[in-house]
């Protein structure tokens, strides 16, 4: 299958709050599996059913283990054995949260070049 995408998949943990964006901050937290992420988006599955259109609020550990805190809009989804899967564009995420993720996608992609060799 050919790649249509503009940024490398990024494998990461985290979780997502499921509450209205901007109401009380009483929402429930879900853990995710995220199957790929990059700095445009997230790929991700989880057992709860969410609104394709909606915004969340997520958790992504990244690989320093810090937490970025985002806004996901969901654009895709679908239900398969294992749960629901999702992809999400980041929302309104600050230019330092994407270049964290770029610096991320420069060093997998140097690992594995130095893995071919």
């Amino acid at each position: 299958m050919e790649e249509k995408r503009r940024s490398r998949r990024l494998d990461l943990t985290g979780e997502i709050i499921i509450k209205e964006v901007g109401g009380p901050d009483n929402g429930e937290t879900v853990d995710i599996k995220i199957t790929d992420a990059s700095s445009v988006g997230v790929g991700f599955v989880t057992d709860k059913q969410l609104a394709i259109g909606d915004n969340y609020e997520a958790n992504l550990a990244i690989w320093t283990k810090e937490v970025l805190h985002v806004f996901i809009k969901i654009v895709r989804a679908t239900v398969n054995e294992d749960g629901y899967h999702y992809g999400g564009l980041f929302i309104g995420m600050p230019e330092d949260l994407k270049q964290r993720i770029d610096v991320y996608e420069i060093i997998e992609d140097e690992k594995a070049k130095l893995g071919e060799k």
